[in-house]
């Protein structure tokens, strides 16, 4: 739980840098470069000699989905929503993990899912008080289509690399990054958007670009795929909102010079419909443990 937690409190602190540094850009390339970054410095760890080339392939087409997609409509959604509209909306992604679970064993959790929607109370929660998501259709199809990819990625790998398959994350993840540069390139192909004259970075965009490849989603990403397979499916569902009430913590903690007792209130809240929703996943009566899925 320990890596998926790092993750989250890692993402807390980068809402914002896309809507605010990176406005203007197109977003395929954005999400080729990030992608790129995070490719670079996982390809010296790549070790696959040993690994059947079906499984391989299915690395990469996992990557392909969980980050090529995600990143192609998640960036995409930014020229329809605010970034506080964006992640409001991204606050489902626990039902997402829980149902696409549940479906891929062929029987239903009731635990793991009430315990999901309580994520998603939490987060929605915590960002209450945010701007309420508008009537952009597109923007929200956009994160619906972000949130059902970057769940199925999560719930993919678990099934392809299970804890006792003997093969360790960072000698494959390269394949999972390589997956979502081909994706994210084919995208920027596609709509032939270096013609438009959006890729010309400033150099503070640039650096923007350089901490977000390296970190939110270099280490992030491989942080959260290995945690993944180290907890229960309804625990890594709970966890998918961690990041709200921690970035909205970061917020009220580091960027308010008086937080407010409203806002302290709810994120108390926040924290404890989050702590209660893992507890039941976890260390609840009769709770299933990791190993017997």
């Amino acid at each position: 739980m320990i890596l998926l937690l790092t993750a989250s409190l890692i993402w807390a602190f980068s809402f914002g840098l896309i809507k605010t540094q990176l406005a203007g850009l197109d977003p395929f390339l954005v999400a080729a470069l990030r992608l790129g970054l995070a490719l670079l410095v996982f390809l010296p760890f790549l070790r696959v000699g040993a690994l059947p080339e079906r499984l391989r392939l299915r690395l990469v087409l996992c990557g392909a989905c969980q980050y090529g997609l995600m990143y192609v409509a998640y960036l995409t959604a930014f020229r329809y929503l605010s970034g506080s509209e964006v992640a409001l909306l991204t606050t489902l992604t626990p039902i997402y993990v829980a149902l696409l679970a549940d479906a891929w064993e062929r029987r239903l959790n009731p635990r793991y899912a009430l315990a999901a929607v309580v994520s998603v109370m939490a987060g929605g929660l915590a960002l209450l008080g945010s701007d309420a998501p508008r009537a952009a259709v597109p923007g929200f199809l956009l994160v619906q289509v972000s949130n059902l990819t970057f769940a199925c990625g999560q719930v993919w790998y678990r099934k392809l690399l299970p804890p006792d398959c003997g093969s360790g994350d960072r000698q494959v993840f390269a394949l999972l990054y390589l997956g979502g540069v081909l994706t994210a390139l084919a995208a920027v192909l596609a709509t032939r958007s270096w013609q438009s004259g959006t890729w010309a970075l400033t150099p503070r965009q640039g650096w923007v670009i350089l901490y977000l490849g390296l970190l939110p989603s270099g280490l992030c990403f491989f942080l959260w795929n290995a945690g993944a397979r180290r907890v229960n499916a309804g625990l890594l569902a709970v966890l998918n909102n961690a990041k709200m009430p921690l970035a909205v913590g970061a917020s009220l903690l580091f960027f308010e010079a008086v937080p407010s007792p409203a806002g302290l209130a709810r994120l108390a809240g926040a924290l404890g419909l989050m702590a209660a929703a893992a507890w039941w996943t976890a260390g609840g009566p009769a709770a299933a443990p990791a190993e017997a899925e």
